[in-house]
Order: C-alpha cells, then structure tokens, then sequence
C-alpha cells in the first residue's frame, strides 16, 4: 500500500485518509471472483457488474494503493473475456443477464491498462494484459462505421447495433488513444488503431448528427470534453452553454436535465472535465460541493433527489466511490496516473492546435 503521503488530497475538501476509506469502500464490495458489482447485495437486490465501471473502480483501487484488489479486478476481465473481444453487457452475482457486448465497456480495459502502467511500471503486467486489449480494440473497431463513429453494441446473435452513442464514442476516443500508447510502449504499433482514434475524434466534436440524441443526459454534455475530442475554446463554450442547464448550484451535476437529480459521478467527472478544460478553479469549488453525498464511512451516496430531500437510488455504488477518488487524484496531480484524462504519453489527449473541424468531406461518407 503506498504511504498516506503518497495519496491525493485536496486541500479543504479531502485529505488522504478521505481518500483511502473511499476506496476501501471499493475493495469491501468487490467479490470473490475479482468482479465489482455496482454495490453489494441491499434489501435482497444485488448489483450488477459491468466491465466499464469496473475498470474505473479498478483504476481508483490503484490510486489508493489497494494493488491486491486492484489486481484481482484486471485478472477477472482477463478470464472472462469473450473470443471476440468483448464481455457482456451485463452480470449479476456471476451470472450474465445481458449478453450483448457493448463498444464503450471492450475499449476500456485499455485506459485501465495504461494507467496501470503509469502508476506501477509493472511490464510483466502490461504484457500479460496485452492479448486483451488487442482482442478489445479489433472488437471495437469492428463497429466502426465508414464516417468514424463507432456503433454501441454488438448483439448476442452477432448483429451490430443500429446507432452510436456520443458519450459512448468520446471514451472510446481516450481508449484508442491508450491502446496506442500501449502498442508503441511494447514494440508493437498499430498506426491503424491512431487513424481511426482521429477520425473518430473528429466525428464527436465535429459532428453531433451521427450519434443517437440522448442530450438529456449530462453525460452527452461533458464526456467530449472529458475524454478528449474537444479542448481549448471550444471546450469553454461547450461547459457555458451547458452550464445552467445541468449545475444546480450548491449541489452538484444533475444526472439528466429534466429530474431534481444531482449525482456524485457525474459531479465528479465533470470536476475532471472543467479540469482538462483548465476551468480549475470552478472544478474544485464543484468538487467541494459535491461532498454532502459523502458518508460517513467514506463512500458516496449515488445522487440526491433535492425536491423530495432523499437520496436517490438509495445506494453507495463503487463506481461513484472510483469517480471521487480519480477526481481528487486529478485535482492533486500526485500519481503517475493523474494526468491520464490530460494526456496520453506525453502527448495532449485530444486533437492538434492545427486541426480544422469544418475542413473534412466526412458527412458525405455513406455509412454502412
């Protein structure tokens, strides 16, 4: 376990310790397979697992310095991992429930595979993990279309989803950016992988028609400039014209823009957001806010209903405990890890100064 000094804080907001009870508040839900459920079973219901949110809570994990866990996480996506590529939608206490392998969650092994290395070193690990993040990528690049966004899902019967995701395809963008880091890391580079990383890039920010409407969400707001595709200027604009609709002042993000509903997940990534977009002052005065949903013991309640004053799912799920600790590990820039949502490499995450937007003939594309 690295030493409390080595953990992040944010000061006035959370110290160390804070930050290490929230991840053990990862570890104590994770179960014996290696898997990391939503939340433990509560009042007869459990959570389900999904292989997304369980990468994040494993990159949280490695930020606290909770290796054995953390570990045992990546060691559960290895096994499970389907001939393909993918994993399945859905499991609920190890049994899958929805079968169907979504694009988002096969991409992101390789971002937790890269910050894995960030914050370890550990070559032999990122060797082992390798075969997975190239069976992933290639399953995810076989959604790809010919304009560059990438479907959501393939389904059980091998027949691709009908439409793309923004939210979706901007970690996906991050995700292509890391398996290629990983790639040049190990001798083994895959130009291919980079061009469809920038051609996809440039569909999230250049092209809002391609993906499925789903701008209720706060996500679709934010997560382009999360994971990279938008930066600088126009970055800016897009957190100010989102801004009143999804912050409620004094409480956080709201989940969607139509319900009373803050959640801490979507508060907390969009603290990393507003930081890539270098509006920190304004992510760490968010990133306070968003404390009331903390509990006692270190986790995070979900989200808050603030016309019915309820918390509302009424769990502490480990991927808003995970969304907490990388927020304040990117606020504190202290693990070799902390920059992983600024840049990939050494290299900014997200697309050149000289890039034009509007320069491309892309939405003449036919889209298969």
């Amino acid at each position: 376990m690295r030493s409390e000094t080595a953990l992040p804080a944010v000061p006035g907001v959370v110290g160390p310790g804070d930050v290490l009870a929230t991840a053990r508040s990862i570890a104590a839900q994770q179960e014996q397979s290696g898997a990391i459920p939503w939340f433990s079973p509560t009042a007869g219901v459990p959570g389900h697992v999904d292989a997304w949110n369980h990468v994040e809570a494993a990159m949280a994990l490695t930020v606290a310095g909770l290796s054995e866990p953390a570990r045992r996480a990546y060691e559960w996506l290895r096994s499970t991992q389907r001939p393909d590529g993918s994993w399945p939608a859905k499991w609920v206490l190890g049994e899958v429930t929805e079968p169907g392998g979504e694009s988002n969650h096969a991409a992101y092994v390789a971002v937790g595979v890269w910050h894995e290395w960030l914050m370890t070193g550990d070559a032999a690990f990122v060797r082992r993990m390798w075969p997975t993040v190239r069976r992933a990528i290639d399953f995810v690049l076989g959604l790809q279309t010919g304009r560059g966004e990438i479907l959501w899902i393939r389904h059980e019967d091998g027949t691709a989803g009908d439409h793309a995701l923004l939210t979706g395809c901007s970690s996906i963008y991050q995700s292509l950016r890391c398996a290629v880091a990983l790639a040049e890391e190990l001798g083994e580079p895959e130009p291919d992988w980079e061009l469809a990383a920038d051609q996809l890039g440039h569909v999230v920010a250049a092209h809002p028609e391609a993906f499925a409407d789903k701008s209720r969400w706060s996500m679709d707001w934010y997560y382009p400039i999360l994971s990279g595709p938008v930066r600088g200027e126009a970055a800016q604009r897009r957190i100010a014209e989102g801004w009143d609709t999804f912050v409620v002042p004094g409480l956080g993000c709201r989940c969607v823009n139509d319900q009373p509903w803050v959640t801490a997940a979507e508060s907390c990534e969009l603290v990393m957001a507003l930081d890539a977009a270098g509006l920190r002052d304004r992510a760490v005065e968010l990133f306070r806010t968003m404390q009331h949903l903390r509990h006692e013991d270190g986790s995070y309640w979900t989200g808050w209903q603030f016309e019915n004053r309820r918390h509302f799912p009424g769990d502490r799920s480990t991927y808003t405990a995970a969304a907490v600790v990388l927020a304040a590990d990117a606020l504190a820039g202290t693990s070799p890890g902390s920059r992983i949502f600024k840049e990939i490499a050494g290299r900014p995450l997200g697309p050149s100064a000289a890039a034009d937007p509007t320069a491309c003939g892309c939405a003449l594309v036919q889209v298969p």
